[in-house]
């Protein structure tokens, strides 16, 4: 089988700084550049060199060794490297891509932190007077915010009542702040000093990293005996789309409200968890 390179190719010369640049250039996420560069670093430690018959054995191996998901990204990955070799090359590559495997959508969606727990934890964070981690949920389950979009909050959005965020393609997603959240953040803003600026930030008065976030909210998990399986950003943002649809049954404005690209991504919130159907099964079949 013909390789994708017409010629050969000295690796060491298209190296990671290049590829790492080139996905700068393009204004990739900062995790999606992360994810690209462990598509590359995983196949250049199998093989030296790049041809179409690596690349379908590289495929075998991803389907082997991780789940679909992780799959999927680093064939994005390796096809955004292929790209980047392209730009290089021209015509002496041969347009060659993987492509991803396809993925059923679970029926059930687990792991997400039960509105009787959301109400325990929150509860629990704002008489023990941890405000700062109680803002931290409260924001994350009444925006529907990602991780990494609550770390971009500054004090201003709140004065403005929404943020605006631009993604790729130039797409812009706004997240707005419900007005009884930003007068009870203005209390603890005041109580800080915070007239300006991020408002979950660090000692030196950047943006809180998400890794940090995430164990935290783990620690405060195990200290207040709340599912530590259940609490993590995204388990939040969850829970906004849940208790949204239980009020108001919008899907197309749950879908914008989430970022979402497909209202098809957004169905899996009508879904009941899996425990859910066991108690619907137990209670009405009895036949």
């Amino acid at each position: 089988m013909k390789g994708v390179l017409s010629m050969k190719t000295n690796m060491q010369e298209i190296n990671e700084p290049a590829f790492h640049a080139y996905l700068k250039k393009a204004q990739s996420s900062p995790n999606t550049i992360r994810s690209c560069l462990a598509a590359y670093r995983l196949y250049h430690s199998l093989y030296n060199d790049l041809a179409v018959n690596h690349l379908l054995c590289f495929k075998d191996y991803l389907i082997r060794h991780y789940k679909a998901s992780t799959v999927n990204n680093r064939i994005y990955g390796i096809n955004r490297y292929l790209d980047f070799l392209e730009e290089i090359y021209g015509s002496q590559m041969i347009h060659f891509r993987l492509t991803v495997i396809r993925t059923q959508q679970a029926a059930f969606l687990d792991n997400i932190i039960s509105q009787e727990d959301y109400e325990t934890f929150k509860k629990r964070l704002k008489d023990s007077g941890n405000m700062l981690w109680y803002f931290v949920v409260r924001f994350l389950a009444c925006t529907g915010a990602r991780v990494s979009e609550l770390i971009q909050i500054k004090a201003e959005h709140l004065e403005m009542g929404y943020m605006d965020l631009c993604s790729k393609g130039g797409k812009v997603r706004r997240i707005y702040f419900p007005d009884y959240l930003c007068s009870e953040a203005s209390g603890w803003m005041d109580s800080q000093n915070m007239g300006s600026g991020f408002l979950f930030r660090n000692r030196k008065g950047g943006a809180v990293s998400p890794r940090w976030i995430n164990s935290q909210l783990k620690l405060r998990a195990r200290q207040y005996g709340i599912p530590e399986e259940t609490v993590y950003p995204h388990s939040f943002r969850h829970r906004f789309a849940k208790n949204f649809l239980a009020r108001c049954n919008d899907i197309a404005l749950l879908a914008d409200l989430m970022g979402h690209e497909s209202i098809e991504t957004t169905r899996i919130y009508l879904t009941k968890s899996s425990q859910e159907q066991r108690e619907i099964i137990d209670s009405i079949v009895t036949w």
